[in-house]
């Protein structure tokens, strides 16, 4: 992705997002100059990987294959693995009409997705088999708000603007906005994108970005060479 394209996102996202009253934490709008300034003030910003997330998965395609994020809390490793402390994450993201966040599962991340407003979010859904490999004729069982629903393996559940499914490590989906644009929430455990995220296809997680214009904010993939 060019650089150019990702400052674009930006500044789409914020105005879809500030179009159903959230508010950003203030750190959203430092620039990459404020957060190599502030560099000592930040470790728990940084280590975290708070902050914007745009990615194309390494295809070139973000309008057809791509999900804006935006990463607001998230807890500590070692917290979840001794089950005490800040054991969960928060995100928002967007899921433009038609833009698929590709089919992939957890190791270890329990999520609620929600729809926080806008289209219909569509999700597609398969169990994993013993090896956690996705098994194309089991049934899938997930609860939604409270209610326990059964999907056909490839089901496909749609959630309107209120409506949330909980999905547990191992089970395979893959969404994207359905009649419009969605803003998503995302309730978790602790998450670490760099080694949780298992794809059926053979991409990557974050974008590579061509640096044709200086970056507008930092994405959380820029940390380790910009500050």
């Amino acid at each position: 992705m060019k650089r150019s394209e990702v400052n674009r996102i930006i500044c789409e996202a914020a105005e879809f997002i500030a179009g159903f009253g959230h508010v950003l934490p203030p750190f959203a709008w430092w620039s990459p100059e404020e957060m190599r300034a502030r560099r000592s003030d930040i470790e728990a910003i940084v280590s975290a990987r708070l902050g914007w997330d745009i990615t194309d998965y390494g295809q070139g395609e973000f309008r057809r294959l791509g999900l804006f994020l935006f990463t607001l809390r998230n807890g500590r490793a070692a917290d979840l693995i001794q089950g005490s402390g800040m054991c969960y994450a928060e995100k928002l993201m967007i899921s433009r009409e038609n833009q698929l966040s590709p089919m992939h599962r957890h190791i270890v991340k329990a999520e609620d997705i929600i729809n926080r407003g806008g289209a219909t979010l569509a999700i597609e859904m398969f169990s994993s088999d013993a090896s956690g490999a996705l098994d194309p004729a089991a049934e899938v069982v997930v609860t939604s708000d409270g209610l326990t629903r059964r999907l056909p393996a490839g089901g496909v559940l749609r959630l309107a603007p209120g409506e949330s499914v909980t999905l547990m490590p191992g089970n395979w989906h893959a969404f994207w906005g359905e009649g419009g644009d969605v803003l998503i929430g995302e309730v978790s455990t602790v998450n670490d994108d760099r080694t949780d995220n298992i794809f059926r296809d053979p991409i990557g997680r974050f974008a590579k970005i061509e640096e044709d214009e200086p970056p507008l904010h930092l994405l959380v993939s820029d940390y380790d060479r910009w500050v």
